[in-house]
């Protein structure tokens, strides 16, 4: 599976993407660069002091899995029947929250009917886990620089650790895309700009907190989301061993970023608190598809003026902000100082989740691995339909 900037693959009835005839061409768009000078740190001290990162690191050698053996790809995937049996469990229609414009007057989806949002809400799912994969190799990366950059061999140890995880996200998310779903996206705009940005930072500590708090945070919440709605029992099993995953890795940005944030200048904490809300926000404006709308004839721009004002969207942003806010209030970020980055939680309308359980505080970083942690890591994240109460779900235009 390829997927090229710009276009996505074939999908039900669009037109597959047309890749060049020159090879040379064809590969230079399959890699895409991001220029980044940073120093490499060896560190010539061994000792391990940092109690919380060294059981971080065991736990993480004690729960590696194996993309090939753990999971059932035997399962036969159908994406339209998924998507069905979704909507009778959870009572959610298909399409949502998008299907919300049916209430808006001279919406561009007025005319749709229902097979036209099982297909929209197919290709929504497949847009969803082509951001997870990305967002997976982004992961990769930045943990890789942080691995060189890290001046402590206990956060070394850890990120070499989440260096396999990663990798495995990527595998996973790609067989699943490229073996069971019509189609895969290109990364979106918004993601794209974020990891450019905490990559290119010479400064490991943003690449954690971009990282590490707000990227694998907002995953985390995805995660979840899809989680608790999804019927399809291999996609059910994948996201499980994710996000257990997962959970590790939000852990290791608090438990390294505690240790330093403490002591930084004012100027330096209020860089990290613009950083964090800047993150935040191009992450918000991520959550309306952009890579899909113009598939189905639909500008990005008619979507920008009219879905970020629908209730139920504006729920689902501000639910994908559940595990960032209480993390980032753990670091110090929200009051430290002058309480600047509350405000700007206060005005993004997400701070009601401040004091949700953080992710350092809900991992058992000594317990044993089992069937039963998966469940319980994916219970603690996943997303409950209910948290939805009072939002109306529109199945027909009421204009």
């Amino acid at each position: 599976m390829t997927i090229i900037q710009g276009d996505a693959t074939t999908s039900s009835d669009r037109s597959p993407v047309e890749e060049p005839s020159d090879g040379a061409t064809a590969f230079d768009q399959l890699i895409d660069k991001v220029r980044a000078e940073f120093d490499t740190q060896f560190t010539w001290d061994y000792e391990r002091g940092r109690d919380g990162l060294n059981r971080l690191y065991e736990k993480a050698k004690r729960s590696q899995w194996n993309v090939s053996d753990d999971l059932d790809w035997s399962i036969d995937v159908d994406p339209e029947r998924m998507v069905r049996l979704q909507a009778e469990a959870t009572g959610i229609p298909a399409g949502f929250p998008a299907r919300s414009l049916l209430d808006v007057k001279g919406s561009p989806v007025a005319s749709w009917n229902d097979d036209q949002w099982v297909d929209f809400a197919v290709n929504s799912q497949c847009a969803s886990l082509s951001q997870f994969l990305h967002g997976e190799q982004g992961a990769l990366l930045c943990t890789a620089r942080l691995v060189e950059s890290v001046p402590w061999i206990e956060a070394k140890y850890y990120g070499s650790t989440q260096v396999v995880d990663e990798a495995r996200h990527v595998e996973a998310f790609a067989r699943y895309l490229d073996e069971k779903m019509p189609t895969s996206y290109p990364i979106n705009e918004n993601l794209k700009s974020l990891l450019d940005s905490v990559l290119s930072d010479e400064r490991w500590d943003l690449v954690y907190l971009g990282m590490q708090v707000v990227i694998e945070g907002l995953a985390l919440a995805a995660f979840g989301m899809m989680l608790g709605t999804t019927q399809e029992p291999l996609l059910k099993n994948l996201l499980r061993y994710v996000m257990s995953d997962e959970a590790r890795h939000v852990a290791f940005g608090i438990l390294s970023l505690q240790e330093i944030y403490a002591d930084l200048s004012a100027d330096d904490f209020r860089l990290r608190q613009e950083f964090a809300f800047e993150a935040c926000n191009q992450m918000r404006r991520r959550t309306l598809n952009a890579e899909l709308w113009p598939s189905y004839g639909i500008s990005n721009e008619e979507i920008e003026a009219l879905l970020p004002d629908q209730n139920s969207q504006q729920k689902f942003q501000q639910l994908l902000f559940s595990k960032i806010v209480p993390n980032c209030k753990k670091l110090g970020l929200l009051d430290h100082r002058d309480g600047w980055l509350r405000e700007r939680f206060q005005e993004m309308n997400i701070i009601q989740f401040e004091d949700w359980e953080n992710t350092a505080e809900a991992l058992d970083l000594d317990g044993p691995v089992a069937d039963r942690e998966l469940d319980d890591a994916a219970n603690r994240a996943s997303f409950d339909p209910d948290a939805l109460q009072g939002v109306e779900v529109i199945d027909t235009p009421t204009h």
